[in-house]
């Protein structure tokens, strides 16, 4: 039982949805746990980086997300702290020499804000992200910003399993035009593309809590978990609808925009070449 499918990144690039989407192929079982991390607990653990979830951190615990496969599914997950830790495709590698890399990219300043929001409604931050921009030196600036340069990240997975082996997608793309970008994930990993998947439930939505009471109670980790584990989903579902807005997400002030954008410029422009892309518009 060897995993061959791996969603290794980007955070808040489309990894929840393409999940989903992967594990509606009947050919295709994804783990139960979205973000197993397994190759990559060690430097989450040295970083204090689990929040206090459980770790998957060995080979039993990992195999026993796939518990439920039938016939010749193909295994897979999803885990997109393997994309920044330079050590992990390696350790991928030798997990299993014939593993599919799938790659999700997005604008690295778009991202940085989206993970800076999930992080605030978590409760995991109270600062402001002109600030940890600012102060560069914080675990929380390598989470929303030096995860955004790409170049190299992808330069490791390049080296380690070859380019015919992993697949990239633009956020941007899967956005506008899912069933095209889904289409060709099937292919890539020679599955059958005349499936159909259901392309209406809207995965990882964005919230906010409605005031800073509810902000506090959902940054206890283990409640969480007890009520996602307890509690019928459709209920979690009803309790969500009452405590947070569906709201408009924030947006960045010009200013900051176009501070954050030019931290990132260079490695767009390697990011081009290496992958012979147009991204102006991420240089906006």
């Amino acid at each position: 039982m060897n995993v061959k499918i791996f969603i290794v990144g980007a955070p808040k690039a489309g990894t929840t949805s393409l999940h989903h989407y992967l594990n509606e192929h009947p050919d295709v079982l994804m783990s139960e746990e979205k973000e197993p991390d397994y190759f990559s607990n060690k430097e989450l653990s040295d970083q204090g980086l689990y929040y206090g979830t459980s770790q998957i951190d060995n080979e039993e615990k990992y195999h026993n997300l796939f518990k439920n496969k039938k016939n010749e599914q193909i295994l897979g997950e999803a885990s997109v702290s393997y994309l920044f830790y330079p050590e992990v495709p390696q350790r991928i590698k030798n997990y299993n020499p014939e593993a599919k890399i799938i790659i999700m990219l997005r604008n690295p300043v778009d991202r940085a804000f989206s993970h800076y929001l999930m992080d605030y409604r978590l409760g995991l931050t109270s600062e402001s992200f002109d600030d940890i921009f600012k102060k560069k030196s914080e675990l929380k600036f390598q989470q929303y910003f030096v995860l955004g340069n790409y170049s190299s990240q992808i330069i490791n997975y390049f080296n380690v399993f070859g380019k015919e082996n992993i697949h990239i997608i633009l956020y941007s793309d899967f956005k506008k035009n899912t069933p095209l970008e889904l289409e060709k994930v099937f292919d890539f990993l020679s599955l059958n593309t005349n499936y159909s998947i259901d392309f209406n439930k809207v995965h990882n939505s964005f919230s906010m809590p409605k005031n800073n009471i509810v902000r506090k109670i959902y940054s206890i980790i283990w409640l969480r978990k007890v009520l996602v584990t307890l509690v019928p989903f459709s209920f979690i579902s009803l309790i969500k609808s009452i405590l947070f807005n569906k709201e408009n997400k924030p947006k960045l002030s010009v200013e900051v925009r176009n501070s954050v954008s030019l931290y990132f410029e260079k490695d767009i422009e390697i990011l081009e070449k290496l992958l012979s892309i147009n991204l102006e518009k991420w240089k906006k």
